[in-house]
């Protein structure tokens, strides 16, 4: 009889994952990590959450959600240096509490990315029809512009940007990386040049009042600025990805915190700001668009320039898709050969040096919910496998730290073992914060996963022989 809580050994990890080749530094981290957080949370999420939870105050969701990812992120760069594998959460939690619970994270977690990549796509969509099409005459049927929740068929569009970005993925990991490391530079120009320009067409009225009565819900008054918290951490999830990338990495105990942290911070900077300059520009109420940058710049009269951050946002996005397709591949190759999934999940590409089976699945799957399900109800979605996860690796510092077999020389979270604990009682809180139709919809996905785990895992673990 197999004990699936018993702790898996990290050589099993580190052995299976040799096949894999180190190739990015730090500098490639952090636009992996760019890459992922300033895409459809910076582009699109501001004006929805701003006009449904908390008016301008949505600078200061973002702000909590990024202390909290920062928190976090420092304990994902402290198993990534400790145990620098393929699979991230899923991995490191298979090592500190066992195959069961590392599979439950994982399940979590691929319901994550692969609804980030169609969230993207569906981004993509709209700022490509509305910004690109539109304007020179070209409109397409509703059949083919939206899914059947929104009265169409099929977000055609969607779909076909998955496609091209999963194209670039399976060329390779250093065509993707170029493609990566260019488009991350023009996109931050971009948002940088609207935060400048923007800020000479605030009105002060515009933050009057700052943080609407309305939205001030339980506990202590903050819950619409926790709820849009809670929302908006889709947008933070790119060092999960970095350190998804850790067995492709060189000099991890290293290089994985530069990218991560390097990540948090130039991602508060950006979308604080912002969050502050697009609800300065229109009032809030105007903003529950799929398209706010956009839009304001219309408002204020600045049409020459809306197309410059609709170009900021395509690219964006695009290279967000890159990094969540990216870290989804490697997460489903990781269960594949571990034996949880089937085993062809788990093959490598004898030229590219890829998880190519994993990468066609990953991509049949986001195109699916990219093509049929809104943004909005994809956002929701997703955070709540991100904080899961979050929670676990959290909590899961002070098991690592007493493990004798796993040797860290690397990075190590300060003020252990408080920031930690305090992480972890953050991320359960914001799962909370959640509406109740994601926890429901979240409870079913993982009541799939123990199912799948049940009928198939079991038999055909690899973990514990």
């Amino acid at each position: 009889m197999k004990n699936f809580f018993k702790k898996v050994p990290v050589n099993t990890f580190l052995k299976a994952d040799s096949r894999l080749t180190r190739h990015l530094n730090a500098r490639d981290l952090v636009a992996l990590g760019i890459g992922a957080v300033i895409g459809t949370g910076i582009f699109i999420l501001p004006g929805h959450e701003a006009a449904q939870h908390a008016g301008p105050a949505v600078a200061i969701s973002f702000l909590l959600a990024a202390i909290v990812s920062g928190m976090v992120g420092m304990a994902y760069a402290e198993f990534s240096s400790a145990m620098p594998v393929a699979g991230s959460a899923y991995s490191f939690g298979s090592v500190i509490y066992g195959e069961v619970v590392g599979w439950i994270i994982g399940w979590g977690l691929l319901l994550e990315y692969f609804l980030a990549v169609s969230a993207e796509a569906t981004g993509f969509a709209s700022y490509f029809n509305n910004n690109i099409l539109a304007p020179i005459g070209i409109h397409l049927p509703k059949a083919l512009e939206a899914g059947p929740m929104e009265g169409g068929v099929i977000n055609i569009s969607a779909v076909l940007i998955v496609l091209i970005v999963a194209l670039i993925l399976y060329q390779g990991a250093n065509l993707s990386k170029r493609v990566e490391n260019i488009a991350v530079i023009i996109k931050v120009a971009i948002i940088i040049l609207f935060i400048m320009i923007g800020m000479f067409y605030i009105k002060a009225d515009n933050y009057v009042p700052f943080y609407p009565k309305k939205f001030q819900t339980p506990p202590l008054g903050i819950g619409g600025i926790s709820t849009a918290a809670a929302t908006v951490f889709f947008a933070f999830i790119g060092f999960d990805a970095l350190a998804a990338n850790s067995a492709e990495t060189k000099d991890p105990e290293k290089n994985v915190v530069k990218g991560i942290m390097g990540t948090v911070i130039i991602a508060v900077l950006l979308y604080v700001s912002f969050s502050l300059v697009l609800t300065g520009m229109v009032n809030y109420k105007q903003l529950n668009v799929d398209d706010p940058a956009a839009y304001a710049l219309k408002v204020v009269g600045l049409t020459a320039w809306n197309k410059l951050i609709t170009i900021g946002a395509l690219v964006g996005i695009f290279t967000a898709m890159i990094t969540m397709l990216l870290g989804g591949s490697r997460l489903l190759y990781a269960l594949g050969r571990d034996g949880l999934l089937p085993d062809s999940m788990g093959s490598v590409h004898a030229k590219k040096m890829i998880p190519d089976h994993a990468v066609i699945v990953s991509t049949i799957v986001a195109a699916v919910f990219a093509g049929l399900v809104p943004l909005m109800e994809l956002a929701s979605l997703i955070n709540a496998g991100t904080l899961i996860a979050f929670a676990l690796i959290s909590f899961g510092i002070i098991p690592l730290r007493h493990r004798k077999d796993i040797v860290n020389d690397g990075f190590k979270m300060p003020f252990y073992p408080v920031l930690p604990v305090i992480a972890g009682l953050l991320s359960v809180y914001f799962i909370w914060m959640l509406p109740n139709t994601t926890k429901i919809m979240v409870g079913i996905w993982l009541v799939v996963g123990i199912i799948v785990y049940a009928t198939y895992g079991i038999k055909h673990s690899k973990l514990q022989n």
